[in-house]
């Protein structure tokens, strides 16, 4: 299979990678749903539109402790899919992820469905404030300019996402050679809904569990998706 999977990626070179948590977790990021058990509400609860209107103090500590992680490194598949672009294979990476791990490894053309925490705005004046400066804040951040609400610029469950993100990720999907999907159960909607738009016969679906489209692809490996590429480059 992975021999397969070289062969592919040496004669293409239009390929795109979709990717999802699992693309973080060997960088030690866990998913915000393994703190299930933790909190009275559902992780996705305490990540939604809902919650972050009702009780922001309590949004912003569930927010701070499971989905910033800006300590940790990019892994070895963040590092080749940043390789294949560079040397003209690989023509975007369309993540689900808020990390900006991508970018990190190199990663130019990268397409964030759902925002990243690098990115926080006031809610009333739109001042731009990093990472840094929001997780500085005790409680609830506001902004130095007009006392504001500071939100990430992140996608929460219920909010509707950047569409003009969306357009790109379906332009290069319908127009992809290749489409490889890693580290993503390809459940979360309208995300998981862009892969339908691949028309090609070289859909690679790299994932340790199985997914409802894995009868669909047309070459299945199920490990991590580090160690996969990590062996074909």
């Amino acid at each position: 299979m992975y021999e397969k999977l070289k062969k592919i990626i040496d004669e293409s070179n239009n390929i795109v990678f979709f990717g999802g948590a699992g693309v973080s977790t060997e960088s030690g990021i866990p998913d915000f749903r393994s703190a299930t058990g933790l909190y009275s509400h559902s992780p996705e609860y305490l990540v939604s539109r809902t919650y972050f209107n009702k009780n922001k103090e309590g949004f912003f500590e569930f927010y701070k402790k499971h989905l910033v992680y800006s300590d940790v490194k990019p892994n070895d598949a963040h590092k080749v899919l940043a390789y294949l672009e560079k040397i003209g294979k690989l023509k975007a990476v369309i993540t689900q992820n808020i990390d900006g791990l991508h970018q990190m490894a190199g990663s130019k053309n990268v397409l964030e469905l759902h925002g990243s925490i690098y990115r926080n705005y006031c809610m009333d004046c739109g001042t731009f404030y990093t990472l840094e400066e929001v997780m500085d804040k005790k409680g609830v951040p506001h902004c130095s300019k007009c006392n504001g609400v500071i939100k990430p610029d992140v996608t929460l469950y219920e909010e509707v996402p950047n569409m003009e993100t969306y357009d790109k990720a379906m332009h290069y999907i319908s127009n992809a050679d290749v489409l490889i999907i890693g580290g993503t159960s390809l459940v979360v909607y309208p995300a998981s809904s862009l892969v339908d738009l691949y028309g090609g016969n070289k859909l690679i679906l790299i994932n340790k569990d199985s997914t409802s489209y894995n009868e669909k692809a047309d070459l299945v490996i199920s490990d991590k998706i580090g160690k996969v590429f990590k062996s074909i480059i």
